[in-house]
């Protein structure tokens, strides 16, 4: 297996994304309240989740019923993840850019990606294999850099064009680069029509108010602007 665009980044910051993943604002009180909002019953379904990072979600999901398979291209997060679910979920150390042939097709009833499909470049080949992945009428929720933020953000020549992007990330006691790749929202929207998905809902959202106590500027400025959006699609066919 390939390393992934951003495999050296979250192994280096694993052990701290672990042990902060609880209370970081952009993630506790922010993405993942929106992203949770979106999940319908799980009791007995079987989920994937898709770039599960530390295993916050896995465990969430687990712990409302549901039969887990987790995935992640970092191995480093993947240990914090079987630690965190006590080995409940079945997890595969997998880099999503390279597919998931080692899954069945027509078997999971939904798909969790939260914060992860901004590292692969061709979402159009990722979507495909979700759609594989998924039993008619299941459900693919995920979360992603908003278009507009990121435009914005690193200041980009060209609106249209998927291309590699990178920053510092500070917020975790060190200074990591952090790659990932830049997607335009007709570019996501056309990565799920054009492989039978339909969307059902989009949510750009805004902070809890437990966020208010950890920054109110960066509180203020989400806001009035989204950093994140959140996508529910539906396989029909």
């Amino acid at each position: 297996m390939k390393h992934s665009i951003s495999n050296d980044a979250y192994d280096e910051l694993a052990d701290a994304y672990s042990a902060q993943s609880d209370t970081k604002p952009h993630n506790a009180y922010y993405e993942r309240p929106a992203t949770m909002s979106l999940i319908e019953e799980v009791d007995g379904k079987k989920i994937l989740d898709a770039g599960c990072g530390p295993g916050v979600y896995s465990k969430w999901l687990l712990d409302r019923g549901a039969q887990v398979v987790s995935i992640d291209a970092s191995e480093k997060m993947l240990s914090h993840a079987r630690r965190r679910t006590e080995n409940r979920a079945i997890c595969y150390h997998a880099n999503m850019e390279e597919g998931l042939s080692f899954l069945d097709s027509s078997s999971f009833d939904g798909i969790l990606s939260a914060l992860a499909v901004g590292y692969v470049r061709d979402q159009k080949a990722l979507f495909a294999e979700f759609h594989r992945l998924l039993r008619k009428g299941g459900w693919f929720v995920f979360s992603t850099d908003h278009p507009f933020f990121s435009y914005r953000y690193f200041k980009l020549d060209n609106y249209f064009e998927t291309q590699e992007i990178s920053c510092y990330w500070t917020g975790f006691g060190k200074k990591v680069l952090m790659p990932s790749y830049y997607h335009s929202l007709g570019t996501i929207c056309e990565a799920l029509s054009k492989n039978g998905f339909v969307i059902e809902a989009v949510l750009e959202p805004k902070p809890t108010e437990d966020f208010r106590a950890f920054s109110l500027e960066k509180y203020e400025n989400l806001m009035k602007f989204p950093q994140f959006m959140c996508i529910k699609a539906r396989k029909l066919t």
